[in-house]
């Protein structure tokens, strides 16, 4: 990939991410990917737009996150006695003890941030699936890029293993149904994940817009009735 001269047109560019090197996006065959020529650094690859896979994946994300909250983590017993409980009870139960902190974060990074991700990305891939233009997509895309840092469905399962290995040792722990719902969607949510969101602009940007296709369809009204009302005079 060439570098863009300075007194070229300046539309459809792409600046690389380690050096700034400014270049023209040019369409790829599939399974190719452009690189930097400063520092070799990867643009982008050959567009998926295969959106019926990232869909399906992303509700089966949805329903693996349902169950995974629904349902126990684990179930310990310590001198016959029985304790479980839900992610959500553990937030709770970390806000009575007083760790309000705590509890909101561990509720915002594994439950508000994912959840939200996955309802974004269905308010988007759902529309653009059957030809349509979701609404409010620009507000939608900047709600993804922040939501992703955040949501850390990885680093609880890894903090919920180690302590099942510390706890095996003074008690009787027992995995529970939410458990392995959660590994399946560690697994499931890095995949999703895996996608890349700019191949939606290419999509985004060869869709209608509804509220510019009313404007349009109103604008065409207006004018069909002033032109009736003339003819009638």
């Amino acid at each position: 990939m060439d570098t863009l001269p300075p007194d070229d047109d300046v539309t459809d560019l792409i600046a690389c991410p380690n050096c700034d090197t400014l270049h023209r996006r040019m369409d790829l065959p599939p399974h190719e990917t452009a690189r930097c020529v400063r520092c070799h650094s990867v643009l982008y690859r050959s567009p998926d737009l295969r959106l019926s896979r990232v869909l399906a994946l992303t509700v089966t994300c949805l329903i693996v996150f349902a169950i995974a909250n629904a349902f126990p983590i684990v179930e310990i017993e310590v001198q016959g006695i029985y304790t479980q409980t839900t992610l959500i009870g553990a937030a709770w139960a970390l806000y009575r003890e007083g760790m309000w902190l705590v509890a909101l974060l561990v509720f915002a990074t594994t439950v508000l941030f994912p959840l939200s991700q996955l309802l974004a990305l269905v308010h988007l891939i759902w529309p653009l699936s059957i030809g349509r233009r979701p609404y409010a997509v620009f507000t939608v895309m900047r709600a993804i890029e922040f939501c992703r840092p955040w949501g850390m469905i990885e680093v609880f399962m890894l903090g919920v293993l180690v302590s099942l290995v510390k706890l095996s040792a003074m008690a009787s722990v027992l995995p529970g149904i939410a458990l392995w719902a959660f590994c399946a969607l560690t697994v499931f949510l890095a995949m999703v994940l895996s996608y890349d969101l700019r191949n939606l602009w290419q999509l985004i940007d060869h869709t209608p817009d509804p509220a510019v296709e009313a404007g349009r369809a109103a604008r065409a009204a207006r004018a069909e009735g002033a032109k009736h009302e003339t003819a009638a005079r």
